[in-house]
């Protein structure tokens, strides 16, 4: 019995910059300490990055400004959602920028935390219905097509194509970087010599054959609406442990939850074991009723003493902290390979 602990709210709002809430968080281990970069809202819906640093869950510092906030137009409505990742001596933090009408992947690195240089945009813009036409080249479900006119009926033509959810991981893989992002319903790997090699024409080639770097799609009852990236994975023996967001309709509002995966080290597209069910659910008030009701939204993991802890918005208002034993988790996700892998072998 795979049996998720509760560790409780780990930050509420608490300065000006944040009235309006703290969430979705990157961690990252540092020394003994846990570093966390949030999202943070204020008073009129703007968000910022906010820094603080913990040990063994409680505050050691934090920070009464903001570190990060809009300077661009194509984040002038927010820096949402920020995840972070060390990779040859190098911090990436990934974040959405919002311009009140387009989300896209921006980034930002540092050689000392917790200061950053942003770097831009990952992708140049491009309309969903550009996208659109090379989508139809692919082999994706009607579920994306359904998206893209989601969007621009909503937002118009012109709505450039919305991307959240996105992270790079914390090794290259056959000599590339690779970067998980969202392009709804599913979740995508996208590999690449050099973050210079991100231009439009890189990007437009890509589309028309992104149903090969579909690594997980919405398939389940508790996903019926769609996935999307949550931690940075973490190797394991076993595989890349993936945390990720798993979101379900049931007709009258979405319920977030947190699922898991266990990708092949040397080609993460490859699925070797998935739970059958989420990992955990919203369960407790401050997860139920919020700013959004329903909501666990896991967006940094890290491996102490055995356990693995995860850090998720509650209710698009808290942080809040979940704990499982990686080795039973583990155990979980492999037992259920070698039971799909026995159904399938012949009498």
């Amino acid at each position: 019995m795979l049996r998720v602990k509760n560790e409780g709210v780990v930050l509420k709002p608490l300065y000006d910059f944040e009235k309006g809430g703290v969430l979705n968080p990157a961690c990252i281990s540092v020394g003994d300490e846990e570093w966390i970069f949030y999202r943070a809202v204020d008073s009129v819906g703007i968000s910022t990055i906010g820094f603080c640093r913990l040990k063994d869950d409680v505050v050691l510092e934090r920070f009464e400004k903001p570190i990060l906030v809009p300077e661009f137009d194509y984040e002038k409505s927010g820096i949402e959602d920020p995840r972070i990742t060390f990779l040859e001596g190098i911090y990436y933090l990934f974040y959405t920028a919002y311009d009140g009408k387009n989300a896209q992947i921006a980034y930002a690195t540092s050689s000392k935390l917790p200061h950053f240089e942003k770097k831009g945009l990952l992708m140049p813009g491009v309309t969903y219905e550009e996208a659109g036409k090379l989508f139809k080249k692919t082999n994706l479900t009607m579920r994306y097509k359904g998206f893209e006119e989601r969007y621009q009926e909503a937002r118009g033509d012109d709505v450039l194509l919305w991307e959240k959810d996105a992270f790079l991981f914390p090794e290259k893989i056959n000599g590339q970087y690779v970067v998980c992002h969202r392009v709804l319903p599913g979740i995508q790997l996208v590999s690449f010599d050099s973050f210079d090699d991100l231009n439009e024409k890189f990007w437009k080639d890509y589309f028309k054959k992104m149903d090969d770097n579909v690594v997980i799609d919405n398939s389940n009852w508790y996903d019926s609406w769609n996935v999307g990236g949550g931690c940075p994975p973490i190797r394991t023996e076993a595989g890349w442990l993936f945390v990720y967001h798993s979101v379900e309709s049931t007709g009258t509002h979405r319920i977030y939850r947190a699922s898991v995966v266990l990708l092949d080290l040397n080609n993460p597209l490859k699925v070797i074991g998935r739970l059958p069910d989420p990992l955990f659910s919203p369960e407790y008030s401050y997860e139920i009723n919020g700013v959004v009701n329903d909501v666990v939204f896991p967006t940094g993991a890290l491996i102490k003493n055995g356990r693995l802890y995860i850090y998720h918005g509650a209710g698009d208002r808290l942080i809040a902290l979940k704990s499982v034993n990686l080795e039973n988790l583990l155990e979980e996700l492999t037992d259920g390979l070698k039971l799909e892998s026995a159904q399938l072998s012949p009498a």
